[in-house]
């Protein structure tokens, strides 16, 4: 990406010669594995690990001589400037679990071939983190601000978002908003979020149990069939033809059965490999008998390969996309087995026909919701200052112009009133966000940084 306008020369210079600090503060976030864990005391709501990776890019923004506030340990404010309104910039320093296949260790930071590698690089460190670097460069070159500036910090934007239900009810909502945790040039458009975990009752003799989140495409099951192994090897072709890994083991009393496939971002199941799916449909071709075989018939039947509802009556789409779903998580015991499952549904799509079918495709294990999370969905016009600034702003730089887009993933965007994603996924750029071996260029986190503060000052300084 090449630079067509540039307008703040002293901008510029201060990120550019502060590269080498802007890389090491990204490893030193990405080195606390702030996966969500039980409270820790007050000020950790979310676990140690998590409040670590807050406080740190808090002192980081106090280190560039900002205001600072740690609210409660749910979310965090670095803030800049003056003016009656406010310019918000809000990304999360929580990350998903790392799960397995890491070539680098995924909290360790290494760097290589160009690359800082591990768990939120790019969803959502890198980002926070070139957000305060810009933010400094806007101030050492004093720039006039005709609105204040806050960088919101959330804490569990990968699970419950209780960080921004806390942030709104005791801090100020920002006039517009941009959060750079998605792609480029702008999100106006982000579908619906629908997480279920159903319980549902089986007694069976066959175990199937994986997956991390509802959000993350399922990349590795355990199953117990009561088959012996000389006969499940003949059933291995199939899901090894597809791309799965599979490795058996004899036990007394059958075969235990682990599938490998690929995590990636619930939202775009696409990218992954969903080891879940694969499982079914490798026991239904097993010569399972009475309540086993009844059971895995209509989880494939149901499930299948589907990656967009096919099969329960949820192919759906409209100008905001099409419905995604993702079997993420499985876990089985001795009366039946809980499924989550990750639904990005279409704007014009109401939740209640979602929860319905999905209600429907499980009936015949008498289905009980034990936990759902839901989000509607959000829309910014285009012709909004917001929009059409950034898209301005993306032009200016890059000398590229593109419509803006519609996703199904989640951002924080949606916890305000006001707000879009702006970056910072760049096509064929990024590395793979909720995957093994996630990673951020370092040119790209120096484009980063640049972009976000052209928008800063679009946004804030600029009339």
């Amino acid at each position: 990406m090449s630079n067509t306008k540039v307008r703040y020369p002293a901008v510029e210079q201060f990120i550019d010669n502060n590269k080498d600090a802007l890389v090491r503060s990204v490893q030193e976030i990405v080195r606390f594995p702030s996966v969500e864990a039980p409270a820790a005391g007050p000020g950790a709501p979310f676990g140690e690990a998590v409040r670590g990776a807050l406080e740190n890019a808090l002192n980081l923004g106090k280190s560039f001589g900002f205001e600072t506030t740690n609210l409660d340990g749910y979310a965090g404010c670095i803030d800049y400037g003056c003016g009656e309104e406010m310019l918000g910039v809000v990304a999360h320093v929580d990350v998903v679990p790392e799960g397995e296949g890491w070539i680098h260790p995924p909290y360790a930071a290494e760097i290589a071939d160009g690359r800082i590698y591990g768990r939120g690089t790019m969803d959502d460190k890198g980002p926070a983190v070139c957000a305060i670097y810009a933010l400094a460069a806007i101030k050492a070159a004093g720039i006039p601000m005709r609105r204040r500036v806050r960088i919101i910090l959330g804490t569990n934007e990968e699970t419950g978002w209780g960080c921004m239900d806390h942030y709104r009810k005791v801090a100020e909502i920002p006039t517009l908003t941009f959060s750079p945790d998605a792609d480029y040039p702008v999100v106006n458009s982000e579908k619906g979020i629908y997480h279920a975990t159903m319980r549902c009752n089986a007694k069976t003799n066959i175990r199937i149990n994986g997956g991390t989140r509802a959000n993350v495409v399922c990349g590795k099951v355990k199953a117990f069939v009561p088959v012996e192994i000389t006969e499940v090897e003949k059933h291995v072709s199939g899901i090894l033809a597809k791309g799965f890994g599979v490795e058996l083991e004899a036990l007394a009393n059958g075969t235990e059965i682990t599938v490998i496939g690929l995590d990636a971002h619930g939202s775009m199941p696409e990218l992954g490999k969903n080891a879940m799916q694969a499982a079914f449909a490798m026991l239904a071709e097993l010569p399972l008998a009475g309540e086993d075989k009844r059971v895995i018939d209509i989880l494939h039947n149901r499930f299948g390969f589907d990656m967009h509802g096919e099969s329960i009556g949820l192919d759906v789409s409209d100008a905001s996309g099409r419905l995604s779903m993702n079997p993420g998580v499985i876990a089985w015991d001795d009366d039946g087995f809980e499924i989550s499952i990750d639904f990005r549904y279409p704007i014009s799509l109401d939740v209640n026909e979602v929860r319905s079918k999905l209600k429907a495709a499980l009936a015949e294990f008498n289905p009980v919701c034990t936990h759902e999370k839901q989000q509607d969905g959000h829309y910014i016009p285009a012709d909004s200052e917001l929009v059409s600034k950034l898209l301005k702003v993306y032009a200016d730089r890059t000398g590229e112009y593109k419509e803006p887009l519609s996703i199904g993933g989640g951002t924080y965007a949606r916890a305000f009133p006001n707000a879009v994603a702006f970056g910072s996924e760049q096509p064929g750029i990024s590395g793979p966000v909720h995957m093994p071996n996630e990673f951020i260029g370092i040119d790209e986190l120096m484009f980063n940084a640049h972009m976000i503060a052209d928008a800063i000052i679009a946004l804030a300084c600029e009339e």
